[in-house]
């Protein structure tokens, strides 16, 4: 009866140790090839990421540092590399010229929400409204979260569409949610 007793015990320490590093792993979720911080802000955890460079130097370009690096809270749509690469070629040297801050502004400020939508209050929103919740980018422009086969897709104004391919990347000034492609403004 002891040695059951301490068999259990022991059993437990281990699942109780396997459930604690797994949410230490979740609440620091990889995104290209880098942890994520939840203590760290949107920038700071972005610059990390080998699959937001493009986004990371289109920010710059913008001059949207700080304002991502402000309390928030902001919901980010962060489309990745090969989503900047799918638009036409030299769409984003031409959007980094200087003389295009206007409309790179417009564009990836049409990726940030007010406040922090986790994945699943989109979820629950979309399911509420047949399937689809509509939203207000910083930019103005209309956004609309859409279940599709079970997966959590953002449509914009001009009908593109991207799916959310990691969910819940929380910051210490919001979330992110990586996108597969460029929304665009209309």
């Amino acid at each position: 009866m002891f040695t059951k007793s301490i068999r259990l015990t022991a059993a437990l320490g281990v699942a109780a140790s396997l459930a604690v590093s797994t949410l230490a792993f979740a609440a620091n979720p990889m995104v290209g090839g880098a942890p994520m911080y939840e203590s760290k802000n949107i920038v700071e955890n972005a610059v990390n990421s080998k699959d937001h460079t493009t986004l990371v130097a289109a920010v710059k370009a913008a001059g949207l540092v700080e304002t991502l690096m402000s309390p928030g809270p902001f919901t980010v749509f962060a489309p990745v590399n090969s989503g900047f690469a799918k638009l036409p070629k030299g769409t984003v040297e031409t959007l980094l010229k200087p003389e295009n801050k206007a409309m790179l502004t417009k564009i990836l400020t049409s990726h940030v929400v007010s406040g922090k939508l986790s994945a699943s209050k989109l979820m629950k929103m979309a399911k509420a409204n047949g399937g689809r919740y509509n939203m207000k980018a910083v930019s103005g422009d209309a956004l609309t979260a859409v279940i599709k086969n079970g997966d959590l897709y953002i449509f914009d104004e001009s009908g593109g569409a991207s799916k959310i391919t990691v969910a819940d990347v929380n910051q210490s000034n919001g979330v992110i949610h990586v996108i597969n492609n460029v929304l665009l403004p209309k």
